[in-house]
């Protein structure tokens, strides 16, 4: 173990290793080079000597010299050569070339000339190695050079991010040009108006300071995710036009104690030397949770970040000009040191937009997009509650791409009601083929859309649809919820929404038998399950009394109580609480399949022609309905509403 931890300590730095590996590769390029030079410059005699087409062999030379025929012989040692001048020929001619033995005197030759009378002289050519040698160690010193020049540029580099740790990573600008500005951003009026203060304290804080205001100090950013929390921080540094720093709280931490403190002196540092600014920490629940909170006592750096924050933005030393704008999806999770006026003064609701605000946000997002002259935008904000604004423009895209790729010139609402579906429900596949499974998951969905359109407490149908979907889903049977009663439902609301959970496994009860009950009501009966609890736990909607059972329960992961949890009640209370939560799901169960038994003419009509069209609009299927049975008064009530 020890050897393994002294071999993993002397291993080098990384930037280390890099020059190595540049040396070694420098290095192997060097040799490559030498080794062609080497060639190249050795080859050279031999290509010149192939050249040359006027070649002797050594004893045709003697024999010539012997016969007299030779007048002149030129000997070059370096080459090893000699230049052979016939009788009759001209110095100007070219020279017969005779190739000489390597390393040898050629003492026959010399013999020879001398018993002959011929003019012997010795030429030497300049010699190449010596050039070969100072152009190869030159490059090689060149190569070196360059390397080292390498490692040391790679080591200042890497001191130099090293002394850089404590930096703040925040995005400065002078004046942000993040192209929002407040008319861009819709939906959140409330938000809206709360945060042009802000902007006006910083154009003209003469305003407020005149009659004694002071500018707030933090406004801490709250709501559900796609809301439009970064967007409202992009419009507030569009209209502001003063300094802007904007950071995630995930990049104060890193492995190394004590630098997201270090960052954070730093950026507050920064913002003083260009206040008045804005500093926008986005995601603050990553560096401001609850401190000495978890398993173990929490994380030393990041409790230590949010010390050093806690303590810039109301400490000893006042931050006049600076205000600070931050976004969580999380605000349970906050430590309440940061929540408390005079950090964060205030706390802005982004919530998820009504149909006042989606039909405003639908219209910020249809400025660049071609829609079909019939296409209502108001209808379309009906029929998307619960939507946030980043799932209606996600919408709208989607339809302009599904128009695209059916080559149409313009958004239609077939497309619109496509993406609709793709965005809350998933993206439709091939439809199945005809067979006993695909009849089941009609009856399935058609008991669903049924007890939709017949409970009075219900909400009204959209669509039914028997098109899978990806994610496992075979069909799918979508209401239009009562926007006006949103999160506030009664006891009458949850027993009619329990009963329509059940309607898929009635219709297949009541039709197949209980032996071909399939597995597709599983989620459906563990929403029954959840509703019913709550209901008899929380709601005080039972025979055992008005007051709460249970309460939310505390993350496991902010350690609250959790080696002391007990539980709420006896074991003689949880009986009765499982017989409630039982009978509520029996009483729902045996309603769905009476509906279903009394209109089972009504349902198998339904089915073929869902079988037969795939997809049955909300009206139509409620003009079939009208046909067998009366239609409760309050549905056609909110029918008109959502349609209007």
């Amino acid at each position: 173990m020890k050897q393994a931890e002294n071999r993993k300590s002397a291993r080098p730095p990384r930037h280390l290793r890099k020059a190595r590996t540049a040396g070694t590769v420098a290095t192997g390029a060097m040799t490559a080079v030498w080794l062609m030079l080497q060639g190249t410059i050795g080859g050279l005699p031999s290509s010149a000597q192939s050249a040359n087409r006027n070649e002797l062999s050594y004893s045709e030379l003697l024999q010539k010299m012997n016969a007299g025929e030779v007048t002149r012989v030129e000997l070059d040692p370096a080459r090893g050569v000699a230049q052979v001048q016939l009788k009759g020929e001209s110095q100007q001619n070219a020279r017969h070339e005779v190739t000489l033995f390597a390393g040898d005197r050629n003492p026959e030759l010399i013999e020879a000339a001398r018993k002959n009378n011929v003019e012997l002289d010795v030429q030497r050519s300049p010699d190449g190695s010596a050039i070969a040698w100072l152009i190869m160690h030159g490059l090689l010193v060149f190569v070196l050079i360059m390397v080292l020049l390498t490692v040391i540029r790679r080591t200042t580099n890497a001191s130099g991010q090293a002394m850089n740790f404590g930096k703040s990573r925040a995005r400065f600008q002078m004046e942000a040009k993040t192209g929002v500005l407040f008319d861009d951003v819709a939906g959140i009026e409330e938000a809206k108006e709360e945060l042009q203060e802000v902007v006006t304290f910083l154009k003209k804080p003469e305003r407020f300071t005149a009659i004694g205001a002071k500018i707030p100090k933090g406004v801490l950013l709250v709501g559900p995710p796609g809301t439009g929390k970064t967007l409202l921080a992009k419009a507030i540094a569009g209209e502001a036009g003063v300094p802007f720093f904007s950071i995630s709280g995930s990049e104060f931490v890193e492995m190394f104690v004590g630098v997201g403190a270090s960052r954070v002196r730093d950026l507050f540092k920064k913002a003083k030397e260009n206040a008045p600014c804005i500093i926008f920490i986005d995601e603050i629940d990553a560096v401001g949770r609850q401190r000495g909170a978890g398993i173990g006592g929490g994380n030393d750096e990041r409790e230590q970040t949010l010390n050093q924050l806690l303590t810039e933005m109301d400490g000893f030393e006042g931050n006049t000009g600076i205000i600070i704008i931050a976004a969580t999806n999380r605000p349970d999770v906050l430590d309440s040191a940061l929540l408390r006026p005079g950090r964060f003064d205030r706390q802005v609701m982004v919530d998820l937009p009504g149909l006042k605000g989606r039909l405003g946000i639908l219209e910020v997002h249809a400025r660049n997009k071609k829609l079909d002259p019939d296409i209502s935008l108001e209808a379309i904000a009906r029929r998307t509650p619960g939507f946030s604004g980043a799932e209606l423009a996600n919408m709208l895209n989607e339809a302009a791409i599904l128009t695209a790729r059916r080559r149409k010139d313009a958004i239609t609402m077939l497309e619109v009601n496509d993406a609709i579906d793709r965005v809350s429900i998933g993206a439709a596949m091939a439809p199945l083929l005809d067979s006993k499974g695909k009849r089941i998951i009609a009856y399935h969905e058609i008991g669903h859309a049924l007890l939709m359109t017949l409970l009075p407490h219900a909400d009204p149908l959209d669509k039914v649809t028997i098109i899978p979907r990806s994610g496992g889903i075979g069909g799918f049977a979508k209401p239009i919820p009562d926007e006006d009663d949103f999160g506030l439902e009664s006891r009458a609301e949850l027993m009619d929404m329990i009963t329509v959970f059940l309607g898929g496994r009635a219709a297949e009860e009541e039709v197949f038998g209980q032996d071909e009950v399939t597995q597709g009501a599983q989620s459906d009966i563990r929403a029954v399950a959840n509703y019913a609890r709550r209901m008899v736990t929380r709601y005080g909607m039972s025979s055992l009394g008005s007051f709460a059972l249970e309460t939310t329960g505390h993350e496991v992961f902010l350690g609250r109580d959790l080696m002391t949890q007990s539980s709420e009640y006896s074991e003689q209370m949880a009986t009765q609480i499982d017989r409630q939560i039982r009978s509520i799901a029996m009483h729902c169960h045996a309603e769905a399949c009476r509906i279903m038994r009394d209109n089972r003419d009504l349902m198998d009509r339904l089915v073929d022609l869902l079988l037969e069209q795939e997809t049955i609009d909300g009206e139509e299927f409620r003009q079939i309905v009208a046909e067998y049975t009366t239609l409760p008064e309050k549905k056609l009530v909110t029918h008109q509403l959502a349609e209007s």
